[in-house]
């Protein structure tokens, strides 16, 4: 075993960068070009990798200290050949080694051979004349930014038509260990952006085009970019555009930093952390951070998690959905004012909040209702036959605990309709429609909380018996609020019943992306005439509602009708 000393490696031009982020602790294991502190200059943060495997022994930095090249770390006890102690030569050779450490180490390395190259292209370059002055579109091009490629651009920080100044910062890549921000090689008026945030962009892909006033002013540019022609992307990406860690701190283009035009909302948050909340789906700029200077950590992220699933915290998404009676006022549907009114003025009240489940549920239906063109069928079906069977079937199966409900049979007759008429079975996408071959029937269970609506898969291939224990287990778990997403995704149809609770017919909201929904109420013994005379027969209410986009009422009301057929007749689930 040894001790051995993890310094900083060589990351670029520039000395004194912040810590802002400690990613490990003594008595954590770490590996060879392990992420160890997040540093932070005026342009960029990078993470520092470790340089050997082992223990952490001591930390020699502290948020806020500041470190350059050859700083020291902390001290890992290593064993055998990783022992070989790191210094600022060997850093960066070590780091160049590991695909995902590309960024901290060639990405900062890389100005200094930049800069060299044009110096030695500016010395074999004709000087363009002082005199004359034209103007004309440039090229921009991304910079050499390492040796690693398609980093992912994170922010846009200028639009079309804004004034840009030379090595203001245009847009911000990141890779999975460095974000940085690539300047602009040129001043001008914008006239065109070629990327846009979620592109990958690598060495010499064409950043921009401006509208460049060339004169004296612009000599030491141009005298740059004279060898080298307009026509020759990744040539012009190599000279005159600077990687912005290094142009920062090199001499020859350390200028005012420019005032951006664009909105300073990139989340202040280390790489890996904003990675983690994109995994997550989590909106970064509506999370408090706790670190230094307000940086946004892990921990950070997980909590903002944990409240938003708990119910405690909304983000702005969630917000924005919030159904119109529950205080949304539906200006973004162009309707009048929602009424406010004191109604403490006509008599007592009690308040109470909506639960979580209600003010979820309640934005799908809000949205559904609008945006569906919906029309309902009535009609009866005779379940005489079909209820003398379930009843003698639960007496049959009394041992078994499994009890046989109106709603198991419902749901295969279900499947045997949308089989018949697939495209009640179907979803809209776009001007296409999306038919399933799988048959997986949600159904509405009232619960303490709220509606919730249990989906049980693949119907086709299940028997009443299975489909009636797997529904009463669904519906327990539905009270209980122990239902996993999962449970409740998927559904191609769904069954809104009231059972015994009563009424006669109801319109029932579709559930979106479906294209229909049945409504089913308590059946009632009534007089049907039979041809000769009047014979009591159990009748069930049916209520079919239906997406007249995809549906037309001859279709529905053959689809009524056939449904009716089999709960009349059970054994044509066989046909």
């Amino acid at each position: 075993m040894a001790l051995v000393e993890v310094q900083v490696p060589d990351i670029g031009d520039f000395d004194e960068v912040t810590v802002i982020e400690l990613m490990v602790k003594v008595g954590e294991t770490v590996k060879a070009d392990q992420s160890l502190i997040t540093v932070e200059s005026d342009k960029a943060s990078m993470e520092i990798p470790s340089s050997t495997a082992g223990v952490v022994k001591e930390m020699r930095v502290a948020l806020g200290d500041k470190v350059k090249q050859g700083s020291l770390v902390l001290v890992v006890e290593a064993a055998g050949a990783a022992a070989a102690p790191a210094s600022p030569v060997a850093a960066p050779a070590a780091a160049s080694t590991s695909p995902g450490m590309a960024s901290p180490s060639p990405s900062m390395a890389s100005p200094s051979p930049v800069i060299a190259s044009e110096a030695r292209q500016s010395s074999a370059a004709p000087a363009a004349p002082a005199s004359s002055a034209s103007s004309g579109p440039v090229q921009v091009f991304v910079p050499d930014i390492g040796d690693f490629k398609d980093v992912v651009v994170i922010e846009v920080m200028v639009k079309p038509g804004d004034a840009i100044k030379v090595e203001q910062s245009l847009i911000t890549v990141e890779s999975d260990k460095a974000s940085m921000e690539i300047p602009s090689s040129h001043a001008g008026v914008l006239q065109e952006l070629k990327v846009k945030v979620g592109d990958k962009v690598n060495i010499g892909d064409l950043l921009a085009v401006l509208e460049v006033q060339r004169s004296a002013l612009s000599v030491e540019r141009e005298t740059v970019s004279a060898a080298v022609p307009a026509s020759s992307p990744p040539a012009s990406a190599k000279t005159p555009a600077m990687p912005s860690l290094a142009s920062s701190s090199a001499p020859a283009l350390n200028s005012e930093r420019p005032t951006l035009n664009a909105p300073q909302g990139l989340p202040h948050a280390s790489p890996s952390v904003r990675k983690f909340a994109r995994e997550l789906g989590v909106p970064l700029e509506e999370v408090n951070g706790s670190g230094l200077k307000g940086r946004i950590t892990a921990d950070d992220v997980q909590t903002f998690t944990k409240a938003v699933m708990s119910g405690a915290a909304q983000t702005k998404a969630q917000a924005a959905k919030a159904p119109v009676s529950s205080g949304g006022d539906g200006a973004a549907l162009g309707l009048i004012p929602w009424p406010k009114v004191d109604f403490a003025k006509f008599g007592p009240i009690e308040r109470k909040e909506m639960g979580r489940i209600k003010k979820i549920s309640g934005a799908n239906l809000l949205r559904n209702a609008i945006m569906i063109p919906a029309v309902t069928n009535h009609d009866d079906a005779d379940i005489t036959d079909l209820e003398a069977f379930r009843v003698s079937t639960n007496k049959e199966n009394e041992k078994s605990g499994v009890k046989v409900t109106m709603l198991a049979f419902l749901i295969k007759a279900c499947v045997a309709a949308l089989k018949k008429y697939p495209e009640f079975n179907s979803s809209l996408d776009g001007d296409a429609l999306v038919y399933k071959n799988y048959w997986h029937i949600g159904f509405a269970a009232d619960t303490p909380n709220g509606l919730m609506v249990p989906v049980i898969r693949d119907c086709d291939k299940k028997g009443v018996l299975q489909i009636s224990a797997e529904m009463s287990e669904l519906a327990k778990k539905a009270r209980e609020g122990k239902l996993s997403p999962a449970e409740m995704s998927g559904a191609t149809f769904t069954i809104s019943s009231l059972g015994g609770i009563g009424g006669k017919y109801f319109t029932p909201i579709i559930n979106a992306p479906e294209v229909a929904i049945l409504g089913v109420c308590k059946s009632t013994m009534e007089p049907v005439w039979d041809g000769k005379q009047f014979v009591p027969r159990l009748m069930l209410p049916l209520s079919l509602t239906w997406d007249h986009r995809v549906i037309d009422g001859a279709a529905a009301a053959r689809f009524n009708a056939f449904l009716g057929q089999i709960l009349s007749d059970f054994r044509r689930v066989l046909l």
